[in-house]
């Protein structure tokens, strides 16, 4: 019986960090952000369809659940700009065919007009809103995907 209270509490260990991610985890630090961008307060998104989803998010409550938390980073350079919208919902983030029509209209996909991108993984989503080869997206990227695993 005594084995069983170790691996139980390693468990649960394991489970709890697992799961205990926030928005401020998934967020880029000042030392990841790449040399030559500044931060930006507000919001410049490439298109004003994933900043008006951002802002007006309990519009959208009906159809995409309850925003537990939300945040914004905004970075900017000589020839890039874009934000990076971070969501935490109640419950699993479900709509995707809400949000593909959104913000790319009938294309169903990014294109050079509508470049956002987004990443929805059990209560977190994240949008960037940057040029497809943007730096801070990528790196962003590559950040996200290795915490939400």
């Amino acid at each position: 019986m005594k084995p069983t209270i170790p691996l139980l509490i390693l468990f649960l260990l394991l489970t709890t960090n697992s799961f205990s991610q926030t928005l401020t985890d998934l967020k880029l630090k000042p030392k990841e952000i790449p040399k030559g961008y500044i931060s930006n307060d507000g919001n410049i998104c490439v298109n004003p369809q994933a900043c008006n989803f951002y802002t007006d998010i309990e519009t959208y409550s009906n159809i995409v659940g309850t925003v537990k938390s939300k945040a914004i980073q905004s970075f900017k350079n000589k020839g890039d700009k874009g934000s990076i919208m971070y969501f935490e919902f109640e419950h699993v983030f479900k709509c995707d065919r809400f949000l593909q029509g959104l913000l790319w209209g009938k294309d169903g996909q990014p294109t050079k007009e509508h470049p956002e991108e987004y990443l929805a993984k059990g209560k977190f989503l994240i949008i960037w809103s940057f040029r497809a080869d943007s730096p801070v997206k990528e790196k962003s990227e590559t950040k996200i995907e290795a915490i939400l695993e």
